[in-house]
């Protein structure tokens, strides 16, 4: 289906919920009662819980809160007919649609938005006035041991995984916390651990994530990851406060005697590369992203707001996006809201298909691409100076305040080098 298709089918369904819910109003249920809610995915033959905060008695005043641990992530309602609401998961390209039932719960499918992507939904149901996560009230069982702490994980698989560490905190039965890849994070998790039994999930917008496993006579864990409509890997994990990921920014390096560059189009279709006079001279920070991509999102919410604050220093930013069609029109559309949401006032370019390898290919200099969102920073000559893989989000606490430390400290130190000779005369010459 072309984009431009489904953008046109897109707003024509939109017209015909809003005359079917004009139709009958007569019939139109009550908006979702306020307040928290529990609502719980069925992927394959598990059940994902998650919770959300529901604000608002109409879809003018209405906000969607979806709840895990510390972190809220807000998603705005509409009405879409007399008895269904649709919540789009902001800039990824999904959303929740759901039945209003009679008896006041919510019934419906996380479905992906993607033009020519099908099959890819989870059924849910929702329930008003439910806080718990995985075990209601008054039903829980004493925690065989506390698993807070850092965690060597070990993934079983056929193909290759990134290596991987979990960051746990126990209170009680509860349990929040974190993996960590060198390719990100699954942003923060909530749990409860029962016996010698724990589970962890996680859902911010991007498809959900369960983990369920048990804690073993010798105090190591064993247990599955779930990633929603994807896939599932089974993992052995033992405490290791020294464990550590391999360095981020010795994974990703250019080729012996490369020279790194680019020419992608804009979310207009103008040819844009790193050789344009708006680069000349400058600090130019290069972001690999997508918008179905939630740690290339977690890097936008950082980069945007210190790109306002600094530019005037003499730093650029390009952010290039692979997104989930290899079109244009399309990536003009998701990478135009990831824009509008976050406020980017920097270059987005748009790259093509989101693949690594369709990466690598199409920047040939780098060693290898492993992670989206990859960080290049280039100096006011023009060459790398510093390559970040992945990224880590403000859940993962040190390693968050060492990696903003370290982009500050690097980011000074270029933007105090002196413009080259060669740049400073282009520049006089321009403005006589």
């Amino acid at each position: 289906m072309e984009t431009k298709n489904y953008l046109k089918e897109f707003k024509t369904l939109a017209a015909t919920l809003m005359f079917s819910g004009a139709a009958f109003a007569g019939t139109i249920k009550p908006f979702p009662k306020q307040g928290i809610w529990r609502g719980v995915f069925n992927v394959s033959e598990s059940q994902v819980p998650f919770n959300f905060e529901l604000k608002g008695k109409d879809t003018k005043t209405a906000v969607f809160t979806l709840i895990n641990g510390s972190r809220r992530d807000d998603f705005h309602v509409e009405r879409r007919g007399p008895d269904s609401i649709y919540i789009k998961m902001n800039t990824y390209d999904a959303a929740l649609v759901a039945k209003i039932e009679e008896d006041g719960r919510l019934s419906g499918e996380y479905r992906s938005l993607v033009p020519g992507f099908r099959g890819n939904s989870l059924p849910f149901i929702a329930e008003h006035g439910k806080s718990y996560r995985f075990v209601e009230p008054g039903k829980d069982i004493a925690p065989a041991t506390d698993l807070t702490g850092k965690w060597e994980i070990k993934t079983y698989t056929k193909e290759a995984v990134p290596a991987s560490i979990a960051i746990l905190k126990q209170k009680g039965n509860k349990l929040t916390g974190v993996i960590m890849t060198v390719v990100g994070d699954t942003r923060e998790l909530e749990g409860t651990v029962q016996g010698n039994e724990f589970q962890l999930s996680g859902f911010t917008g991007p498809s959900p994530f369960i983990i369920k496993g048990i804690i073993n006579d010798d105090k190591s864990i064993s247990g599955e990851q779930g990633f929603g409509i994807y896939k599932n890997l089974k993992f052995d994990a033992v405490k290791n406060e020294k464990v550590e990921l391999p360095d981020p920014y010795a994974l990703t390096f250019l080729k012996p005697g490369a020279k790194f560059g680019f020419t992608f189009p804009d979310l207009n279709g103008k040819p844009v590369s790193l050789t344009d006079d708006k680069y000349k001279g400058k600090v130019v920070i290069i972001e690999t992203i997508g918008t179905w991509c939630p740690n290339c999102t977690d890097q936008t919410i950082f980069l945007s707001p210190w790109f306002k604050k600094n530019q005037q220093r003499g730093v650029e930013a390009i952010a290039i996006g692979f997104e989930q069609k290899d079109d244009l029109e399309y990536a003009k559309y998701t990478l135009g809201k990831l824009r509008d949401k976050y406020g980017i006032t920097y270059d987005i370019l748009f790259g093509g298909i989101a693949d690594k390898k369709v990466v690598a290919e199409k920047l040939p200099a780098l060693n290898k691409f492993i992670a989206f969102p990859t960080t290049i920073i280039i100096d006011r000559k023009g060459e790398v100076r510093e390559i970040y893989t992945g990224y880590t989000g403000t859940v993962t606490g040190t390693y968050y305040a060492d990696y903003e430390k370290k982009f500050n400290k690097v980011l000074d130190e270029l933007l105090a080098e002196p413009i080259p000779a060669e740049f400073t005369s282009t520049s006089s010459s321009k403005s006589k």
